[in-house]
């Protein structure tokens, strides 16, 4: 990885977290009724250790790697009874006539299943048969805290006849081991300019993470002359990353303005790490910066140390051209409007910003007002159905919904029909339509808008034109405009909907779910019989039998129990026993990562 691209990714350590959900335009009906199919339960076959233990202990090399490699895969998915292949894997591992590839992946099954009981013959392993190898085994017996891994790592350090992969790996394990004796070494590396420039940045890296207090002069060394390199310069950031002293955080300050952004967003983000307070008076600086994470670290000092001034014109950034900044500070800003004193000029800032010209702070002030619940803004709101971008035009049909402003349905119900004429027109429409129309609809149904009924039931037959999404939108909006009210023309419509499985094409899932959901909130009792039956041959739980547990209970008032989870088995290993049989995991089935 370029040395430039490894510090973009590390500065992202800095960020801040913001609390709360996201703030997303979802669908209504995808949340009302709101339930969870149980996740599936795993259960294994028998017989295929014992096929995969015979094949270990022939001497075919090849064999023996794929089934290696199939228990390494067999562990991850949970397979019980894999601890019988350690032995066997081991002997594999250690023997002198085995096959690299064949090692290597034996090797790699004993590290998947943590069999730190092998940690000294992998050692040995690791030392006499290739880079490859010390590559797999080393990282892992640094984790398991192997000690004689540790002196290894010294010895590399001080050879120069290391070479860079062997290096590296030093420099990773012990920086992971915290081991300062190591330090000397990684400066000596990190100062001398005739090292590999990604070898002077792990070791710095590696030094800063082990040694969190007195490297302020060896970083100032890197930078003195004035003439300091891009490598130079992250080297020395590196190496006080992570202190805390006023002379490091001064030297944090002058990095925070550097012209490489990634140095400037890996000191800015150490920064509000320490004290927000710091990044108060570089703010404005960074956040016109032009890469994205340097402005977001500058819009971070203002979300951590909020005040009117500085909320507003953190605003500015809902429109900004990268969507992780403009999303971060949704999210913060919305937390803000908790306080009454924030929120006083907070509404108002994303009003203009609604009514401006560009469209990404249209869309978040749009998703910001609708959660908000801001009524103020739903005439704007009606303008932007209208908008050219789809992000916008959605976004305001969604707020529209939230809000439930009833002076808005006739523009709403206009809009939707204006809609439904250019679905049917042969010209191919945007899936965003699809979307706006959902939205629309589902504002009409919760406010039970009479009108709109006739185009809602535009969409109840079955159609492949008027989009999957807004039908089952439209038989969910009648379903609510009906709350309570079988109306036997609806009611017949919606059970043909709902019993569409079988057909070829069969009706869309989305719209037999919502029919069945329909027939629930409107109590259609005459449909009972037919729910019970389709809930008695769904085999699994399922959107369906879930929806038809759901209309049950809605219209009769009983309790049905949860179902249980449907159950899975992966048969596709690499050799099969002749006669499978299911079984569930037995006690010594060992959960992957443990």
């Amino acid at each position: 990885m370029p040395v430039v691209l490894y510090w973009l990714c590390f500065c992202f350590l800095f960020a801040i977290p913001m609390e709360g959900a996201e703030i997303r335009a979802t669908f209504a009906m995808d949340e009302d009724p709101l339930f969870q199919v149980p996740p599936p339960k795993k259960i294994f076959a028998k017989g295929f250790v014992e096929v995969w233990l015979q094949a270990l202990a022939r001497p075919d090399g090849d064999l023996q790697r794929q089934c290696a490699e199939t228990i390494a895969q067999a562990h991850e998915f949970g397979y019980p009874g894999l601890t019988k292949a350690r032995p066997h894997l081991l002997e594999i591992v250690t023997a002198e006539g085995t096959h690299p590839e064949t090692r290597f992946a034996a090797a790699r099954a004993l590290l998947v299943m943590e069999t730190q009981d092998a940690a000294p013959k992998l050692f040995e392993v690791s030392q006499a048969h290739g880079a490859d190898l010390r590559q797999l085994i080393e990282p892992k017996l640094g984790v398991w805290k192997f000690q004689p891994m540790l002196q290894v790592w010294r010895e590399r350090l001080g050879n120069p006849a290391t070479r860079f992969r062997d290096l590296n790996l030093a420099i990773e394990g012990v920086g992971q081991w915290n081991d300062a004796q190591a330090v000397p070494h990684l400066l000596k590396l990190t100062l001398d300019r005739l090292q590999p420039p990604a070898a002077r940045v792990a070791t710095a890296r590696s030094a800063g993470t082990i040694q969190r207090s007195g490297l302020e002069a060896d970083a100032a060394k890197l930078i003195k002359s004035g003439k300091a390199t891009l490598i130079d310069r992250l080297c020395s950031l590196s190496l006080i990353i992570n202190h805390d002293s006023e002379a490091a955080r001064t030297q944090l300050l002058q990095f925070a303005v550097d012209v490489e952004p990634s140095i400037a967003a890996a000191a800015l983000g150490r920064l509000l790490v320490l004290n927000p307070d710091l990044v108060l008076p570089l703010s404005e600086q960074a956040m016109n910066n032009a890469d994205p994470i340097v402005r977001q670290r500058g819009a971070d000092a203002f979300i951590a140390r909020p005040t009117p001034e500085r909320v507003v014109s953190l605003v500015r950034l809902l429109d900004d051209p990268h969507p992780g900044v403009r999303g971060a500070v949704r999210e913060a800003l919305y937390q803000h409007t908790k306080s009454a004193d924030l929120d006083a000029v907070l509404r108002p800032a994303f009003l203009k910003t609604l009514a401006g010209d560009n469209w990404r702070g249209q869309e978040q002030a749009a998703l910001l007002l609708g959660v908000l619940d801001h009524e103020v803004a739903a005439p704007r709101l009606v303008e932007l159905l209208e908008s050219p971008r789809d992000e916008v035009m959605t976004t305001a049909a969604w707020a529209l919904r939230k809000l439930a402003v009833a002076e808005t349905l006739p523009a709403i119900l206009e809009k939707a029909t204006r809609q439904t004429v250019a679905r049917t027109s042969g010209v191919m429409q945007p899936q965003s339509l699809d979307s706006q129309v959902v939205h629309l609809f589902e504002a009409m149904g919760l406010m039970k808008y009479a009108p709109a009924e006739p185009l809602l039931m535009k969409y109840v037959p079955k159609t492949f034109v008027l989009g999957e999404y807004s039908r089952a939108a439209a038989i969910w909006a009648l379903g609510h405009m009906y709350e309570n009210r079988p109306e036997e023309r609806l009611v017949k419509q919606f059970s043909a909907r709902m019993q569409d499985i079988g057909s070829l094409p069969p009706e869309v899932l989305q719209v037999q779910v919502m029919s069945t959901i329909a027939l629930g909130r409107m109590k259609a009792e005459s449909e009972i019989p037919v729910i019970r039956k389709l809930f008695a041959d769904s085999r699994s739980p399922t959107q369906p039998s879930m929806g038809y547990r759901w209309a049950i209970m809605r219209i009769t008032g009983e309790s049905i129990p949860e179902p249980e989870s449907a159950t899975y088995s992966k048969t596709a290993w690499f050799l099969s026993p002749l006669n499978e049989a299911t079984v569930d995991p037995s006690e010594d089935a060992i959960p992957p990562g443990k």
